[in-house]
C-alpha cells in the first residue's frame, strides 16, 4: 500500500511510485501512434479519410464512465472489505490475549497464544497462493499435528481443543471458555472473508465486455479528432487513453487486494502488528519492529 505525503504538483506530475502508468504505458504509446497516423493521412491524403462526427463517441464515453465507476466501485469496496477483515483479526487476536490471562499454566498459554501468530502468518500466505505451514511453522510447538489441507482452520480448531480441556478439567470457567470461542469463531469469519474475496472474482464477462469497449473506444477515437483537431488529436487521445485505461488496471489491482503489488493491503504489516501485540501481551520486551514503508511503499 502506498504511504504518500499530499503530493505538490511536482509530486503528482512526475511521481511514478503508486502510479499506474507503468502497467499501461504501452497502450497508451499504442493509441497516441494510432492518432499520429490517422492525422497524416488525414492531412496528407484527404481523400482516403472519411470524417467521424465526435457525437457518438461523447455519448459512448459517457456511458462508459458510468459503466467503470460501477466496476471501480466494486473492486474497491472488495478492498475495503479486505482492510476490515484483517482489521478484525487484529481486534479479535488482542481481545483473546487479554482475556487468555486466566489461564495458569503460562507455557500452555504461550503456545496458544504463539499460535495465533502462525494463524495470521499462514492467512497471510495461504492469500498470496504460498506455503501457508511454512509461514506458520516458527510459531507453532506441534506443526506435525496441523492438517495441511487447511492450515488456518487447523491452527484455530488445535487452540479450541486445548481451551475446550481447560473447561472440562474446570481450570476455566464455562463463561471464561465461551468468551475465548468466540474470538476463535471471530478469526474463522475473518478467513472466510478473505477466502470470498480471493477466490471469487468479479464475473468474467461483466470485465471482458468493459475491457473490449474501451479498447474499441480508444482505437475509434483518433478518427473522430483527427479532422477538427489536427496534430492535437494524439495528445486529447492519449489523455483520454491514460484515463481509461488507467482506471481499468487500478481496478484489476483492487479485485485481488492481497498480492504484492504495490496497492494491495499491507498484510505484512499487519501481520507484524500481531506479533508485537502477542509478545507483549506474554510480556516480552524485546519486540520485532513494525514494520515502515519503504519508497513509500507498506508491504
Amino acid at each position: 500500500m502506498i504511504v504518500h505525503p499530499n503530493p505538490d504538483v511536482l509530486r503528482v506530475l512526475f511521481t511514478l511510485k503508486g502510479s499506474i502508468v507503468k502497467r499501461i504505458a504501452l497502450r497508451c504509446l499504442m493509441v497516441t501512434l494510432l492518432a499520429a497516423l490517422i492525422v497524416l493521412v488525414e492531412r496528407h491524403f484527404p481523400a482516403f479519410f472519411y470524417p467521424v462526427s465526435a457525437t457518438p463517441f461523447t455519448l459512448l464515453g459517457l456511458s462508459l464512465s458510468i459503466f467503470m465507476s460501477f466496476r471501480n466501485n466494486a473492486c474497491y469496496d472488495r478492498w475495503w472489505e479486505g482492510r476490515k477483515a484483517w482489521g478484525k483479526l487484529i481486534i479479535e487476536t488482542r481481545s483473546f490475549v487479554r482475556e487468555s490471562v486466566v489461564i495458569a499454566d503460562q507455557a500452555l498459554r504461550a503456545e496458544l497464544l504463539r499460535s495465533l501468530c502462525g494463524y495470521a502468518h499462514a492467512l497471510n500466505a495461504r492469500l498470496r497462493n504460498e506455503d501457508d505451514l511454512a509461514a506458520a511453522r516458527p510459531w507453532l510447538a506441534r506443526p506435525e499435528a496441523i492438517s495441511p489441507h487447511n492450515v488456518c482452520d487447523g491452527i484455530l480448531r488445535d487452540i479450541g481443543q486445548h481451551c475446550s480441556r481447560l473447561a472440562e478439567q474446570q481450570h476455566i470457567s464455562d463463561w471464561r471458555y465461551s468468551l475465548l470461542e468466540q474470538r476463535l469463531v471471530g478469526l474463522t469469519e475473518v478467513q472466510a472473508t478473505c477466502e470470498r474475496i480471493k477466490f471469487t472474482p468479479l464475473p468474467f464477462p461483466y470485465t471482458l465486455l468493459l475491457h473490449r469497449t474501451i479498447y474499441i473506444f480508444c482505437l475509434l477515437l483518433p478518427f473522430a479528432l483527427a479532422e477538427p483537431l489536427g496534430w492535437l488529436a494524439p495528445l486529447f487521445t492519449t489523455i483520454v487513453g491514460y484515463t481509461f485505461f488507467g482506471l481499468d488496471a487500478i481496478g484489476n489491482e483492487l479485485e485481488d487486494p492481497f498480492g504484492r503489488d504495490e496497492n494491495d493491503l499491507p498484510t505484512d504489516a499487519m501481520v507484524r502488528t500481531v506479533e508485537r501485540d502477542v509478545l507483549a501481551g506474554l510480556g516480552e520486551t524485546q519486540l520485532p519492529p513494525a514494520l515502515l514503508p519503504v519508497g513509500y511503499v507498506l508491504s
